[in-house]
């Protein structure tokens, strides 16, 4: 007698969401202020002003670049303006904040232009496990998006999951 496997997981009518999808490949330049700085504290506008006019932006074009301040020094608002106004021209993105901090405030822009529509009352796996740093708050940005329309919530892989929220 032959058996016949039957594959529960793809007849589950269970829906995969990967977070990792969401996550930037786009590569990330850092423009850190500190480099600008005199003696490592001060930001001297004569200064600053004169190295941005020499500045390469081409190591900046067609990427998104975070702007940041890797010194503990106090840097004026203006500062970040007069930044933007030499890298808008060239960068795809400029973000506030570390590469990492800007991946994840990408990711999260990203979570939030998720079709709900497409998961209404439907069975929905968030994938967990993956190879990229997503972090809890993508979970939980993910989960608040899609609970007012999925008929469930589970994480893990459709093979082994753990139940998050069930429509009653």
């Amino acid at each position: 007698m032959e058996e016949v496997f039957v594959n529960k997981v793809s007849e589950s009518g269970l829906v995969t969401l990967d977070l990792e999808e969401y996550y930037p490949k786009e590569e990330i330049a850092v423009f850190d202020l500190k480099d600008y700085l005199f003696m490592g504290l001060i930001l001297k506008e004569k200064d600053f002003r004169e190295a941005l006019k020499s500045l390469d932006v081409s190591v900046f074009a067609d990427k998104i670049v975070a702007v940041t301040c890797s010194a503990d020094a106090v840097i004026p608002m203006w500062a970040y303006m007069l930044v933007a106004t030499y890298l808008q021209p060239v960068a795809t993105e400029i973000i506030y904040g570390t590469a990492e901090e800007v991946k994840r405030q990408i990711l999260f822009q990203r979570i939030g232009t998720i079709n709900v529509s497409e998961f209404t009352d439907k069975r929905v796996v968030i994938k967990g496990c993956g190879e990229l740093p997503i972090g809890e708050q993508a979970y939980l940005e993910a989960t608040k998006l899609l609970r007012p329309v999925v008929k469930s919530i589970m994480y893990g892989e459709p093979c082994s999951t753990v139940p998050i929220f069930k429509k009653k």
